[in-house]
């Protein structure tokens, strides 16, 4: 996801199918990743570091490296859960639909799969294919019930950043590729926002 773009006219409309078959990232594949969680509790968002990889096309991991290890990984309707000195836990990924939810659209969008992504989400985009947003609304109720939205925000083919918005709790931010390259440990929530969302300073 953190390849470099062409240049495109600032005015050229961003579809989802534009948007979508930019996107497109074969596998094996990674990126790295800076997750933001909110919390009443924490006087700063949770910070939480590490790697996307698709090592084939059936298979996404999510892998923390900071501040603590941990490995999941969804293959065949399944989830692992790893970590050092534990054994691992596993379940059946219908337990999980936030997860079938991630592990759908990340597959939709590294495929450039439209059909697969609004299967799961009724689909809608703003701005330009120099800077764009998606927003993607869960179709699924159980998942609805948990998840209000989730806004993708990108430049060019490149995608930078998941705000996932619960239906309660606080939004989780996931940095992606160049934005998450650039959250440098110590930066301001105001400056990660801007990484995220490609508001000017």
């Amino acid at each position: 996801m953190g390849l470099a773009w062409a240049d495109q006219p600032a005015a050229a409309p961003a579809d989802a199918a534009w948007i979508v078959s930019k996107l497109v990232r074969p596998a094996p594949m990674q990126t790295s990743f800076v997750e933001l969680r909110g919390s009443k509790l924490l006087k700063t968002p949770l910070r939480i570091e590490g790697l996307y990889r698709r090592p084939d096309a059936a298979t996404l991991v999510r892998e923390v490296r900071a501040p603590y290890a941990e490995t999941t990984t969804i293959r065949a309707g399944e989830v692992v859960i790893s970590r050092t000195g534990k054994a691992p836990r596993r379940f059946s990924l219908s337990r999980a639909p936030e997860l079938v939810a991630l592990q759908a659209s990340f597959g939709a969008l590294l495929t450039g799969d439209r059909a697969l992504l609004e299967k799961h989400y009724r689909v809608s985009t703003e701005g330009s294919r120099q800077q764009w947003q998606m927003r993607l609304l869960p179709r699924d109720a159980k998942l609805a019930a948990r998840v209000r939205d989730v806004m993708l925000y990108g430049r060019g083919a490149e995608l930078r950043c998941i705000e996932t918005r619960p239906v309660q709790g606080d939004l989780q931010r996931t940095l992606l590729a160049g934005a998450a390259r650039a959250a440098v440990p110590g930066t301001t929530t105001a400056t990660l926002t801007r990484l995220c969302t490609g508001a000017p300073a």
